[in-house]
């Protein structure tokens, strides 16, 4: 059997007949090689286990082949440390590493602080050590417009995840206004008219729309604001169940809890036994995020579904084709979807 590690470009070059340039360009998807001539070079690569030099190939074309997405580092952290994982780095690897592997690229992940001063300090400094062809910044960097200008000067194409201008940037996002204002639909459809909007920080702007939307869909059902009641918990598991030990305790409870992120959600179901009221009987809940956990709940959580791994597929896909000299700038929505499971039904009458 052929060492792999000894398999040369040039061994796969002579093995289909052609250059060494014409094997560059298929395994970095380059212009002008036939496609009969492509598969030629894909199947040879395969069979020899050619193994391409990732050193080489950044200095034989001016590209690094490296996507790199950045991720709020106090919150990612604290998820990790308190042992409880973070679902959307999972879905944002799968999406961001299997688009990048297709494309014969790498996805590097880094956590850089939200702090205004440190952010762009690191940010910088993993520029330097990566060279990037793109960076994807993830809410809440995503809204921080400093970081934004700062790749725009430097010539580094940028995605944003949630934001929607698309003008000078690949924005990928979902409507979050339209998602909140669905949540509150289907509780109003199934017989509420007070309930309670669990928010996150406001550092993510992201969580800012979803209460606007929150807001909104209440007017439009001819609901007064004060019918809805906004807490913020800070996307945390203990502050939500403080806030909601209070709340659900009181006379004039709601009947229906929307919580911005599944982890607060979970407090709802904890709080909900704890009082001893019944879900959904006494108490509907709808979460945002719908990661794994939710499906495994007792009773399983109605969730808005985000599309994460999609958009961060999207913004690498759009990326790689800037890299490659294509016009990719814009605005993406990809849909979200209301999953509904045993945590909402029809509100049984008081007796």
């Amino acid at each position: 059997m052929a060492d792999k590690a000894k398999v040369t470009i040039e061994d796969v070059a002579r093995a289909v007949g052609v250059s060494r340039q014409t094997v560059s360009r298929v395994i970095n998807k380059g212009p002008n090689v036939k496609e009969s001539v492509r598969e030629k070079v894909e199947e040879a690569i395969a069979r020899l286990g050619y193994i391409p030099n990732l050193s080489a190939r950044r200095m034989g074309g001016g590209r690094s082949f490296l996507i790199l997405a950045v991720n709020d580092r106090q919150r990612t952290l604290e998820n990790w440390q308190a042992g409880r994982g973070n679902d959307w780095v999972d879905q944002m690897l799968y999406g961001g590493m299997t688009e990048c592997e297709k494309e014969g690229y790498h996805l590097v992940f880094e956590l850089i602080d939200t702090d205004p001063q440190l952010a762009p300090v690191q940010l910088s400094n993993s520029i330097a050590s990566l060279r990037p062809d793109g960076i994807i910044l993830t809410p809440p960097h995503s809204d921080n417009e400093e970081l934004a200008r700062m790749l725009t000067n430097r010539g580094i194409p940028c995605a944003r995840v949630g934001r929607s201008a698309g003008t000078d940037y690949v924005d990928v996002f979902m409507d979050e206004n339209a998602a909140a204002a669905e949540a509150v639909r289907h509780l109003l459809r199934q017989g509420h008219s007070k309930m309670a909007f669990l928010a996150g920080s406001p550092e993510y702007g992201s969580s800012q729309k979803r209460v606007e939307g929150f807001r909104k869909a209440l007017q439009e059902a001819g609901l007064e604001v004060e019918a809805g009641v906004v807490a913020k918990a800070n996307f945390q598991f203990d502050t939500a169940a403080e806030l909601l030990l209070e709340m659900l305790d009181a006379p004039d409870r709601p009947t229906g809890i929307i919580a911005d992120n599944d982890e607060m959600a979970f407090a709802a179901l904890h709080v909900a036994d704890k009082l001893s009221l019944n879900v959904p009987d006494d108490l509907a809940i709808i979460s945002f995020e719908d990661t794994p956990g939710v499906r495994f709940s007792v009773p399983p959580l109605t969730a808005i579904r985000q599309p994460t791994s999609e958009m961060i597929a999207r913004a690498c896909a759009c990326l790689i084709d800037i890299s490659r000299g294509k016009d990719a700038v814009g605005s993406y929505e990809l849909p979200f979807r209301l999953i509904e499971r045993a945590t909402t039904g029809p509100r049984q009458p008081a007796l």
